[in-house]
């Protein structure tokens, strides 16, 4: 536990002292709450079907955990190129523990990330929240969220060692990922083919849980979605630990 509690302060640590990673990680997340919120919103309003504020908020905090934990698997190449993955992967500690506090790590930088664009979506855009007792609901969900596209975006970086390739590949997974996840709009009457490949897309069931913690919608569907996340978690851990273990600097 205190290999695990170290390497999350360290990340925790290289987040905000950071000031341009910090402000850059908020604001790409508020222009899309804002400038959609604001130019979508009186669309949506004037069909009369749904509270476009309501059901974008939730999917713009998940686009938030999304970027910012598949990002963070750009500190393992850093620490590749400047030595410091090498003087931790030489401690006399297991390397899995070294993954898990990464990850961890990771994943509450990108949940901090996520509770200041909500918190902002409160101030300018009027969100109402169901009710206050779901926050503590909503912050394990984002957590939950979060670490596993830390671990998803930190075994894919344990597999590069480019520096420029890397925000390439993710770029390449992260939007598909997130404009078929149903975040910005509705995705219920989509073809077919397209359908399939949004049921595929872990970025769906996250965003279908964080919505339906904060609408209040707890039906069967939401423990579907924390079951699939939970199991995806416990995979990428099986398959990170032994890549994270034959990793060379």
């Amino acid at each position: 536990m205190q290999t695990i509690f170290i390497m999350v302060i360290r990340q925790i640590k290289l987040f905000y002292r950071s000031k341009p990673r910090v402000l850059g990680s908020i604001a790409q997340p508020t222009i899309f709450l804002l400038a959609m919120g604001f130019g979508f919103g009186p669309v949506f309003d004037q069909v009369g079907d749904i509270d476009y504020v309501q059901f974008l908020t939730p999917g713009v905090v998940g686009m938030t955990l999304l970027f910012g934990s598949m990002m963070n698997g750009t500190s393992i190449i850093w620490d590749k190129q400047f030595g410091f993955l090498k003087e931790t992967l030489v401690a006399p500690v297991p390397r899995p523990h070294l993954l898990i506090g990464r990850c961890l790590g990771g994943a509450i930088t990108s949940m901090i990330q996520g509770l200041i664009v909500f918190s902002l979506s409160l101030i300018f855009l009027g969100y109402e929240i169901a009710h206050f007792g779901t926050l503590p609901l909503f912050i394990i969900g984002m957590l939950l969220v979060a670490l596993l596209f830390t671990l998803l975006g930190t075994v894919i970086a344990t597999q590069i060692d480019d520096m420029q390739a890397f925000p390439i590949i993710m770029n390449f997974i992260i939007f598909p990922m997130f404009f078929l996840s149903g975040a910005i709009f509705p995705i219920e009457n989509l073809p077919s083919f397209v359908a399939t490949l949004t049921n595929f897309n872990p970025m769906t069931h996250s965003v279908n849980l964080l919505r339906g913690i904060m609408n209040l919608d707890f039906t069967v569907g939401n423990l579907l979605n924390v079951g699939i996340l939970g199991v995806l978690i416990v995979v990428l851990l099986l398959i990170g630990s032994p890549m994270f273990n034959k990793i060379e600097t």
